[in-house]
């Protein structure tokens, strides 16, 4: 990459760099959990995963707080790192403004720096692996006292408190990002582009943002407090203070954090089915504001994580109610899905079948966590291996699949090239197979009552008939992990040697396939003007099936 491009503020470069820094931590967070599972099934052996670098003098066989550095950093780095990156700082800087007709974003200087102030939070959350403490071992939750404490236990050490720089980091450029983005659309939308002409993508995204916006300076300021105990010795979260206060406050953002990684891919899952089913989007209306509903609900329920904690049981239900209700929008938005495909002419590309993927797996993750918002379900549920599976559902089987779907569909106007359909109609079959062979015997692990977090479970002789089980899973996922390399392979195969994709491969309306591809660094060769919505499909009558939403309306002659 020259140097003019790698400190580019064009918005499209600076959503490859996230989409490239992403991918590489999916990568790192993917080895983290073949370690996690490895333990599992064959506890205390020698790992050929990870190495010295991890455990120490243990060489590469696991020890108890080398588990448990890895299941935090598991956690931190694909959710802070991975999902969150890819979905709003990948593909929100790279759609918003081609999507709305837009030159660049709002503040290019604010988008640059919200790419480059997470590179230190990423050095900062890895650089614990190298230290004599070890990495951070609190759980990605970072709970007091454990956290708090320095030197406490093994890995609260300096490691910990880099995870809370990672932490400040990574939520300046969310937040920095998110300002960018909500401008952008309210300020600099093309002529013609009101709100209910958007694409539901930019929907997702700007809901997505205006979350961001409201509780992420909330975590961030939790996280000063936490170092403030750790570094200088106040009790914000101590027996003194309140140790529960830090619960209350990760939880306030880091549940409807669970919508930033979902809420946009819901939108982009809206416009991929609309394109290869040829048909609108079923309700749009209804999608937007079942989209709103989802993280306006989102910021109310963040005490079901605490149902456990000795919590009022008049607050209890009030939590419990607003997390059920959120099933309401969630179904909204599920059937209208269905709405959209059903009757279409559908092309069964990877794109399309990436799509449909992730619609069979939200509804599994989200079925799952209906009844676990009944509160005495979960103080059952609450430790088990039911929320691992619940939660893997909607942020890999859900999120990832997604963001599958958005690679194979815009990966044209991004390089100017095709994926190729047969590698990505073979990864996506193997992928949806073993995510499910990983992840839904989890649930029957976890209603026996397997807990997380524990390095060894056959400790305890409950736990020793699981042992088959969770050999099974661990090889599943050792071969999901295996299989990603269909999609290496097909991305290296296609930058170097894919077929040329034009300017619109895929014959779709919305306003980013006005521009070539890839586009020029000002998006647009002329002033475009919308005219429509962006889901003009299925008149079939006409030479084409599709208006674009900045085609002139044809005036009769008389």
């Amino acid at each position: 990459m020259s140097r003019s491009r790698l400190w580019s503020l064009d918005h499209k470069t600076i959503g490859v760099q996230f989409l490239i820094s992403s991918l590489v931590m999916l990568l790192l967070g993917g080895l983290l959990a073949m370690a996690v599972r490895w333990q599992l099934a064959w506890p205390w052996t020698e790992m050929p995963i990870v190495g010295r670098a991890l455990f120490g003098d243990h060489g590469r066989v696991m020890s108890p707080e080398g588990y448990t550095a890895l299941f935090t950093m598991h956690g931190t780095v694909m959710i802070f790192f991975v999902i969150i990156p890819l979905l709003t700082g990948a593909f929100g800087n790279y759609l918003i403004p081609l999507m709305i007709g837009a030159r660049d974003m709002a503040f290019p200087r604010l988008n640059a720096f919200s790419f480059w102030i997470m590179v230190p939070g990423i050095a900062c959350a890895l650089a614990g692996f190298a230290l004599e403490g070890g990495a951070a071992a609190a759980g990605w939750t970072a709970y007091p006292p454990l956290s708090t404490v320095l030197g406490a236990a093994p890995g609260s050490g300096a490691g910990q408190t880099l995870w809370l720089w990672a932490l400040f980091f990574s939520g300046l450029s969310s937040l920095s990002g998110a300002i960018n983005y909500v401008v952008t659309i309210v300020t600099m939308r093309a002529p013609g582009m009101s709100l209910m002409r958007m694409p539901l993508t930019v929907w997702g995204l700007f809901v997505a943002a205006m979350l961001q916006c409201m509780a992420l300076p909330v975590l961030t300021a939790a996280t000063v407090l936490q170092y403030s105990d750790r570094a200088l010795g106040t009790g914000f979260y101590s027996d003194a203070g309140t140790p529960l206060l830090w619960q209350h406050l990760f939880w306030f953002y880091s549940h409807p954090a669970v919508y930033v990684m979902v809420v946009p891919a819901m939108g982009m899952v809206s416009d991929i089915l609309s394109v290869h089913s040829r048909k609108p989007v079923f309700g749009y209306k209804p999608m937007v504001w079942a989209m709103v509903a989802i993280t306006g609900l989102g910021v109310l329920v963040w005490g079901h994580h605490m149902f456990v904690s000795g919590m009022s049981p008049i607050a209890g239900t009030g939590f419990m109610l607003s997390t059920i209700l959120i099933a309401l929008p969630s179904a909204v938005k599920t059937f209208n899905w269905l709405g959209t495909v059903w009757g279409g002419r559908l092309r069964l590309n990877a794109a399309l079948l990436y799509a449909l993927g992730f619609v069979s797996m939200f509804v599994i993750g989200g079925l799952s966590g209906i009844w676990m918002a009944a509160t005495p379900v979960d103080v059952y549920m609450h430790d088990t291996y039911v929320v691992v599976a619940h939660f893997h559902y909607i942020v890999f089987g859900g999120t990832l699949f997604g963001v599958f779907a958005a690679l194979h569909h815009w990966f044209p106007k991004i390089t100017g090239k095709r994926l190729d359909e047969r590698l990505g109609k073979i990864h996506f079959v193997g992928t949806f197979v073993l995510t499910n062979a990983v992840f839904l015997p989890m649930h029957q692990a976890g209603f026996a009552g397997m807990v997380r977090r524990i390095a060894d479970p056959y400790a305890y002789k409950a736990f020793e008939p699981l042992r088959e089980l969770n050999v099974y899973i661990t090889i599943a996922a050792l071969c999901l992990f295996a299989w990603q390399i269909f999609f290496v392979i097909n991305l290296i195969k296609s930058l170097w040697g894919g077929a040329p994709a034009g300017s619109n491969p895929w014959e779709a309306a919305s306003l980013e396939w006005e521009a070539s591809s890839p586009p020029p660094h000002d998006n647009f060769d002329r002033d475009v003007v919308v005219v429509r919505g962006p889901y003009e499909y299925g008149d079939a009558a006409g030479e084409k099936d599709w208006l674009p939403q900045a085609q002139p309306l044809e005036r009769s002659t008389p």
